[in-house]
């Protein structure tokens, strides 16, 4: 439904901290013209906790019109507040988007029974696909896989991002969810063991810069030659562990710019890297300037 290969992109800004949305328009043709096939705006990449819904709602706008049909658009709808993610659902159902994506609700905890409740009245409140987005080293509630079970009965509640790190959980989601229901990868360095295991794709973040690649290696795989797809995989494994060696997104904004695609600074309470990391960055972009084109 969504494709393969998705983006979570960042927010760029102007050098005032505001939403540069010509710079949004011409990052999403950018990534859809390297190997994107859908778009996830206004996400965690996208610094979401920092972004008004008014600002949100003009960015999903944005994309949508500069990518138009060649590529699924998919708004970052998740708040901890139910309440505020229905509203926000309700105020895009205009804007021809493709999905939404909701993640855990942070900090505030709930129970499964409470994560159930409020990815089911975000689910009623749209007649988008959903996607949900489990990613506890950042909310610090895990999304158990029977709870997803349990919300995968609901019509429109389609895939989940999966971020938890555990190849045993991801076991667990295939076992007990519908063939028809798609699982993505939240970690760019899983990818693949994720593929191993059914999974349907990626929610990346690496593939602002390698996302050509990170394509190759999907379609090697789903053709049957591993051999290629783990080529691919050793190669960018580097690329993608050497781009959280900041907070998400402070690295990629940084090799944004530093190869040229302008997406400004950083809204507080985000910074940029220190030397340490800005040389490790460094180091990251010149080995993703040496990927050959194929392998």
């Amino acid at each position: 439904m969504f494709g393969s290969v998705l983006s979570a992109m960042v927010t760029p800004f102007d050098d005032t901290l505001q939403v540069n949305y010509r710079a949004a328009a011409l990052l999403a043709r950018n990534l859809v013209q390297n190997g994107s096939e859908g778009i996830v705006v206004a996400g965690t990449t996208g610094e979401t906790p920092t972004l008004s819904q008014e600002e949100k709602i003009r960015l999903f706008q944005t994309v949508k019109d500069a990518v138009g049909d060649s590529a699924k658009v998919i708004a970052g709808v998740g708040t901890y507040s139910t309440q505020e993610s229905v509203e926000l659902v309700a105020k895009i159902t205009d804007l021809k988007l493709d999905g939404v994506m909701a993640v855990v609700p942070y900090y505030n905890k709930p129970s499964q029974e409470g994560l159930y409740q409020h990815f089911k009245a975000i689910a009623e409140a749209t007649h988008l696909p959903v996607m949900l987005y489990n990613i506890p080293g950042r909310t610090a509630q895990n999304l158990f896989p029977q709870t997803v079970k349990r919300l995968a009965e609901i019509p429109n509640i389609v895939a989940i991002k999966e971020a938890a790190g555990s190849m045993d959980q991801v076991s667990e989601l295939k076992l007990s969810l519908p063939s028809t229901f798609s699982v993505y990868a939240g970690d760019d360095s899983l990818t693949l063991p994720m593929l191993a295991l059914g999974c349907h794709g990626i929610v990346s973040v690496a593939s602002h810069l390698v996302g050509r690649q990170i394509s190759k290696m999907i379609k090697a795989f789903k053709a049957g030659d591993t051999e290629k797809a783990l080529k691919w995989h050793l190669l960018l494994y580097p690329i993608f562990r050497g781009m959280f060696v900041a907070t998400n997104p402070v690295p990629v904004k940084y090799l944004l710019n530093l190869s040229g695609i302008s997406v400004g600074g950083y809204r507080l309470p985000l910074v940029g890297p220190n030397s340490n990391e800005q040389a490790i960055l460094q180091d990251i972009l010149d080995r993703i300037r040496k990927l050959p084109q194929d392998v």
